[in-house]
């Protein structure tokens, strides 16, 4: 608290200073004067708590200093020191809100029971100040959370009053870009170096946990532009720009419509899971068009992409592997799904691969991890881009353990698949794509290399296999049939006696006998 002491005779300003224990009581003396303009002019500009004032000073008097001043807003107190016991002095200061009218000579008990009283009265008003301020800031973000929300009377807010009379607004989000820390190292507001006084260039409130940012105005808005250039290059691991992860809506011209700008920010925030690695921030400018937005994930699609990842493992082709990753990830990206489903539709995805590749290659020595291992791994996963990694590492493992992926002829690549997928409908047309050939040319060279028409190989791959099968007991002729590739067991006959010589039961009597 401060106290200004006016008195136009210096040895009574010395002695005023002296003879109470100022600092004790809590003040601090910032200003004295000698004449009434002076003291006026020290008033308004110092704007102290307390003042110790002469009723009788040059230039002006005392109960004039004591009007112009409340005319011109001043709070403060006064004690006014007088020589004059007249009523009407006295009535004409507690008319302007003098606290005390002491007449001289003042007695030391006296001043300090008044400097006492004007301190206790101080430290009330102070005590309701403070009260006063918490009731409207939390009045002010309860208002700043319903406008953000969208869930305001428009009409019944005075904008001015809140400091929402801005040119236009954009809400951030911010919270750590590691997200098994549970505290923020560095603060986004801190960062941003806005000087914020009266709360005119940003907002910060707390929204569902979220660390929510309305920023105001033009410098605002061109301070944080300024702060996005900094990401143009990943950050320096432990540094400041490491520590945040950002998102933020669209800029914003009307306050009624500031809840836009947030929803952009939240469903990018939902969205993280997409973002690139060393990705700190995301804005409005990269939300995916709503419309694109409809694919469904089903176990049809599930199903699908392990068809294609396990012929294209088996046939060591990584570009297209690649690709077919790619468009998982567009899939994805675009996808009504939350969360949770997607991370599910992946693992479905991978256990299905690893169900139809442990399946073809069961005498094959393939470390897959458990399935509860895969499962733990995907949930555990922040990003999809983590995810991926995992699927292009497996099946760079998978085409290690079943083969030489590194052979000289595409032919012998081609012959490994038809020994391990005779059992399904394969045709050149559908087999050619898979090693990035075309079918009339891959039949060429595949005629060249084996001498044999490709249909004319998978034939005989398949009788070989049915003779294998035909020598065990168990197995109808049908069954074999339908087990090497043949859905028609009339077309099987047919097939084994043109390679064989003899129909599939004869085979089996002949052979067992």
């Amino acid at each position: 608290m401060n106290v200004f002491i006016a008195d136009d005779e210096e040895i009574i300003r010395e002695g005023l200073k002296c003879i109470i224990e100022w600092d004790k009581l809590g003040f601090t003396i910032c200003g004295e004067s000698s004449n009434g303009e002076d003291t006026l002019s020290g008033i308004l500009k110092l704007k102290p708590d307390l003042v110790l004032l002469d009723i009788r000073m040059p230039k002006l008097q005392g109960t004039e200093i004591v009007r112009l001043a409340r005319e011109q807003n001043f709070k403060g107190h006064f004690i006014i020191l007088s020589g004059f016991s007249d009523f009407k002095y006295a009535q004409t200061a507690i008319r302007y809100g003098v606290d005390f009218y002491l007449t001289k000579p003042i007695h030391d008990e006296e001043l300090i029971h008044a400097v006492t009283t004007v301190k206790e009265a101080l430290e009330k008003e102070q005590l309701h100040t403070n009260t006063m301020n918490q009731y409207k800031e939390k009045a002010k973000s309860a208002i700043l959370h319903d406008i953000i929300l969208n869930s305001s009377d428009y009409n019944q807010i005075n904008f001015e009053e809140i400091n929402l009379s801005a040119s236009m607004y954009q809400i951030v989000i911010y919270e750590n870009y590691n997200q098994g820390l549970f505290n923020l190292t560095y603060s986004f507001a801190d960062l941003l170096k806005v000087t914020n006084q009266g709360n005119n260039s940003y907002e910060h409130i707390k929204i569902h946990d979220n660390d929510v940012v309305l920023l105001k105005g033009d410098f605002a808005l061109n301070r944080f532009q300024d702060f996005l250039r900094h990401y143009d290059n990943v950050p320096q691991k432990g540094s400041p720009l490491d520590s945040l992860f950002i998102t933020y809506g669209r800029l914003i011209y009307r306050v009624e419509d500031i809840h836009y700008s947030y929803d952009d920010a939240l469903e990018l925030l939902n969205r993280r899971f997409f973002c690139e690695q060393n990705q700190h921030t995301i804005g409005y400018e990269q939300l995916p068009d709503v419309s694109s937005m409809k694919q469904e994930l089903t176990p049809e699609d599930a199903n699908q992409y392990c068809e294609k990842f396990c012929d294209y493992i088996q046939c060591f082709n990584r570009n297209m592997i690649a690709e077919t990753l790619h468009h998982l990830e567009k899939k994805l990206y675009n996808a009504t799904s939350n969360l949770s489903n997607i991370k599910l539709f992946l693992t479905d995805i991978y256990l299905q691969i690893k169900q139809t590749i442990s399946h073809i290659y069961n005498a094959t020595g393939i470390p897959f991890p458990t399935n509860s291992s895969v499962i733990d791994l995907i949930e555990r996963k922040y990003y999809l881009y983590e995810i991926i990694l995992f699927f292009s590492e497996q099946f760079e493992m998978i085409m290690n353990a079943i083969g030489n992926s590194s052979s000289d002829s595409i032919i012998d690549d081609i012959v490994y698949y038809i020994n391990h997928n005779f059992s399904d409908n394969i045709k050149l047309d559908t087999i050619a794509p898979l090693f990035g050939y075309n079918s009339s040319y891959l039949g060429k060279i595949f005629n060249k290399k084996m001498r044999e028409s490709f249909n004319s190989y998978i034939d005989q791959v398949r009788i070989r296999h049915s003779k294998e099968l035909l020598l065990e007991r168990n197995l109808k002729v049908y069954e074999i049939a339908e087990r090497v590739g043949y859905k028609n067991v009339d077309y099987f006959h047919k097939k084994f006696k043109k390679y064989v010589g003899e129909s599939p039961a004869e085979f089996r009597k002949n052979n067992l006998k």
